[in-house]
């Protein structure tokens, strides 16, 4: 496996390895401000491919903020491997991220952020989302990284196979295949309004995890989401009440 390196925006790199055995793209994002922040750590195995690729944008040693969605080994198994490498940087996460598992989990003491409550990188700041399980987990939240406008949106969007670090190519469709292959969205009555919440941010890029940068109409492209979530809870509660 190799890990790929792509700025995607100014200052704002996709970091990306593709595991064959289960076609899926893992992709870390380096926003590489005055206080470089990393969105996803990888897994603990992944750590020295990741890190070899942070170190080709700037010294691991930089890092100051780890961040991730939720609490799954993809996205911070090597939490602890990062806050080693680099002396100053510490885990950001949710209010309820850091109560319920952060405060035992990480190595060195985490920052808490509340909802929308912001995170100044020194010229670029990040602010918080809260989307309790949404796409999974209880303390589910996202980044949205305002200099750029790019929301880094974790699990939502996931799509397999390989791809190009970016893409117009609509992502509706694509998720909702892989939805069906992996069924790992927590559908609820909530579901679909906290996606399309996010629209009203009208952001400029949306940032895969599991999937290329998509750049296009990306408030249609959440709102197609969360229609096509809200169609697939009413076909499983349809399929369970008959």
């Amino acid at each position: 496996m190799e890990t790929t390196v792509d700025e995607i925006a100014p200052d704002l790199y996709r970091l990306s390895t593709f595991v064959e055995p289960v076609n899926l793209a893992f992709n870390q994002y380096l926003v590489a401000g005055e206080e470089p922040l990393l969105f996803h750590c990888g897994p603990r195995q992944m750590f020295p491919l990741v890190s070899g690729a942070v170190a080709r944008v700037l010294p691991v040693e930089r890092l100051r903020w780890i961040s991730f969605g939720h609490v799954e080994s993809d996205e911070c198994g090597s939490m602890n491997e990062w806050l080693a490498a680099a002396p100053r940087a510490e885990v950001v996460h949710g209010i309820l991220g850091v109560a319920v598992s952060l405060n035992d989990l990480a190595d060195r003491p985490p920052r808490a952020l509340a909802d929308g409550e912001t995170l100044e990188l020194g010229g670029r700041r990040v602010r918080w989302i809260d989307t309790s399980h949404v796409p999974h987990g209880w303390e589910s939240g996202l980044l949205f990284e305002e200099t750029t406008g790019t929301l880094l949106c974790g699990d939502l969007f996931t799509s397999t196979g390989r791809g190009p670090a970016l893409t117009e190519t609509d992502p509706v469709g694509p998720a909702l295949a892989a939805e069906s292959v992996f069924h790992a969205t927590a559908l609820t009555p909530g579901t679909g309004p906290a996606v399309r919440a996010l629209a009203d941010l009208r952001p400029e890029a949306l940032a895969l995890m599991h999937g290329p940068v998509f750049r296009g109409d990306t408030t249609a492209a959440l709102s197609e989401l969360a229609d096509g979530y809200d169609r697939l809870l009413d076909e499983a509660l349809a399929a369970r009440a008959g």
